[in-house]
């Protein structure tokens, strides 16, 4: 029966040690760009920016898309909606122009701010944000 104890005691020690225990919190970051890598982290604010950033340029494509190619289109369907948006190249009677040069400026922009920002979050990523 000493013998049985004995061994009992034993596995609870080892059951004891070998019991996960809760990881201590993670130190607060020292210095002021640690501490501005782990505000960044913690907010998502690259996450944030992003969006912001493609959702106001993808916005600006769509507008065109709408103001200088499908609005002058409607109005050669419609021949009573001439003036739908101003326009730069006359096409079919009523005169609509077509405002290609807008469209084409508003898809570069766009495809040059969207590479940027992918140059952005490949660096910081690089640097360790996430």
């Amino acid at each position: 029966m000493l013998k049985e104890d004995q061994m009992l005691d034993e596995l609870k020690q080892i059951r004891e040690l070998l019991a996960a225990k809760p990881a201590p919190p993670p130190p607060p970051p020292e210095g002021l760009w640690n501490e501005f890598k782990t505000f960044l982290e913690n907010y998502k604010v690259m996450g944030l920016a992003v969006a912001f950033i493609m959702g106001v340029y993808l916005g600006g494509l769509v507008q065109s898309l709408v103001k200088d190619l499908l609005l002058p289109a409607i109005g050669l369907a419609l021949p009573g909606l001439s003036n739908l948006a101003e326009y730069e190249v006359l096409v079919g009677e009523p005169a609509q122009i077509f405002g290609l040069g807008n469209f084409l400026v508003a898809l570069i922009t766009f495809i040059i701010v969207a590479f940027v920002i992918f140059i952005m979050v490949k660096v910081t990523k690089r640097w360790g944000i996430k």
